[in-house]
């Protein structure tokens, strides 16, 4: 057992084994250790790489910022060579990666070492790990609430101690949610910032950005810096940073004009304790000589939850197609999460001209958004509008799930279209989260800062949105905030993990 594991980050794990006072493999077999012990228990860990870490760690390892550093890879989009890809779906059980994603190679050449894949849910599509193939993910706060999703697996991993970081990709939300979920630091860049090849181009239309869950702001920044360099082939790409992200962690972000409100823009009401955080964060921000008002962009959030389902619809039915392809087997209904399997039929029932509008509707939106950044640096909302859900409640109930299973099983696209128009499944979902998915359409930067626990000690993540292609200045202004107000001392209750 290593002492200070639990204490430190990645970049000061890579200090100790560059200093000779660990190894790589002594690492390895800690983070395996704690995998078996925490991450296994709580739902977090669903495929052990084990044998294969053990092998890197006796090995030669990259000269890179994270070297002889365990992590999660989640088991999502990020396929390493030889390891388990599943996707959260029966449907993909015994599936195993050909290669490793761009975005692996380049974890690995910077040192790092994936112990394992993390829980994910089924292709993404909810804010929650709940599956048939693994059951739940346990948020280490409190096991009877969700760890958040779709990468609630790493945020659970990364909460518990299990690892320092673990990969996470976010297409509505799904690094932000869990990030505050679990009490953690979670960046979403800009579209196009990191690498998503070679098996596809982009996610979800470009919504979907590929990065990492971290406890401290610095190890995002040196993670991005390691893998934002423009990848070969691929259609565009932001523009490229004027330095390190890891030197701006500790620059001073000067006086910032920043806006802040609580009003949900997709929807729904807003908890108190997340006002509450919302609150905080801004005499904070004021008490840090920022600018502070209350002003946010406008969204038609009616018209914009039915573009932003049309276009997830579609997906989920080619993400269903492409699983097909890669294990030469039929779909059956009875294979997939019946939400999943709902979602395919409504995309299948859908029409390339409703595709195209809802894709347009967005993109206007997005250009509609984009002058409010011409007077403001940042938005900061809370991440969430409620506090970590229970388990077991975010999704169709009752009634209306079993309508679903139902004509799901029929292949009655039409109806479940007209379904889900008036089902408030879907709107719960929504006001769940009814900031995150606005700034995947919008391509910008935006993170999760664990600024605020409730009174029942639960963690209430703060949302900062910066203009697209910034980065550069939310990690000057995250390392502010976590100088200012420190969060890395704050871990799950012994008896919680």
């Amino acid at each position: 057992m290593i002492a200070e594991y639990e204490d430190l980050d990645g970049l000061a794990l890579a200090a100790l084994v560059r200093a000779g006072e660990v190894s790589p493999l002594g690492l390895v077999d800690e983070a395996i250790r704690r995998c078996e012990a925490d991450g296994v228990p709580l739902g977090a860990v669903v495929a052990p790489m084990y044998e294969r870490a053990r092998d890197l760690a006796k090995g030669t390892l990259p000269e890179g910022p994270f070297r002889g550093v365990p992590m999660l890879l989640k088991d999502l989009v990020s396929g390493a060579e030889g390891a388990p890809l599943q996707s959260g779906s029966r449907f993909l059980r015994g599936y195993v990666s050909p290669a490793d994603s761009e975005i692996v190679r380049r974890y690995r050449t910077a040192g790092l070492i994936p112990v394992g894949k993390s829980a994910t849910s089924e292709f993404g599509v909810v804010p929650t790990v709940e599956t048939l193939v693994h059951g739940p993910c346990k948020n280490p706060w409190d096991r009877a609430r969700s760890a958040g999703g779709s990468s609630g697996g790493s945020g659970a991993a990364v909460a518990a101690r299990v690892v320092p970081l673990a990969s996470g990709s976010d297409g509505g939300g799904s690094i932000r949610i869990p990030a505050s979920c679990c009490g953690l630091f979670g960046m979403k860049p800009t579209r196009g910032r990191t690498p998503s090849g070679p098996e596809r181009a982009e996610g979800w239309q470009g919504f979907a950005v590929l990065h990492a869950l971290t406890r401290s702001v610095r190890d995002s920044a040196a993670l991005l810096d390691a893998t934002c360099p423009p990848e070969h082939g691929a259609a565009y790409y932001p523009p490229p940073p004027a330095r390190p992200y890891l030197a701006e962690v500790s620059t001073p972000p000067g006086k910032l004009r920043i806006a802040v409100t609580t009003r949900p823009m997709l929807g729904g009401q807003v908890h108190p304790d997340c006002a509450a955080a919302l609150s905080s964060a801004a005499a904070l921000l004021q008490d840090l000589g920022h600018h502070v008002d209350e002003a946010a962009p406008e969204v038609d959030g009616p018209a914009f939850s039915r573009a932003f389902f049309a276009i997830l619809c579609g997906e989920v039915a080619a993400d269903i197609d492409e699983a097909a392809r890669l294990t030469g087997r039929r779909p059956r209904a009875g294979e997939f999460e019946f939400v999943t399997w709902t979602l395919s039929q409504i995309g299948r029932a859908l029409g390339a001209a409703e595709f195209v509008a809802a894709k347009r509707h967005l993109q206007q939106a997005a250009l509609k958004i984009g002058p409010f950044f011409a007077d403001y640096d940042v938005l900061v909302t809370p991440t969430l509008a409620q506090p970590p859900a229970p388990l077991g409640t975010l999704g169709p109930q009752g009634l209306s799930a079993a309508m679903m299973k139902a004509l799901g099983r029929a292949r009655a696209g039409g109806l479940l279209k007209a379904l889900m128009a008036h089902d408030p499944s879907a709107d719960q979902v929504y006001a769940y989260l009814p900031w995150t998915p606005v700034f995947n359409v919008t391509g910008q930067p935006a993170m999760s800062v664990p600024l605020h626990w409730s009174p029942e000690g639960l963690p209430i993540g703060v949302h900062f949105v910066g203009r697209w292609g910034d980065e550069a200045t939310l990690f000057r202004l995250a390392g502010e905030l976590e100088r200012a107000r420190p969060w890395a001392g704050r871990r799950p209750p012994p008896a919680a993990t």
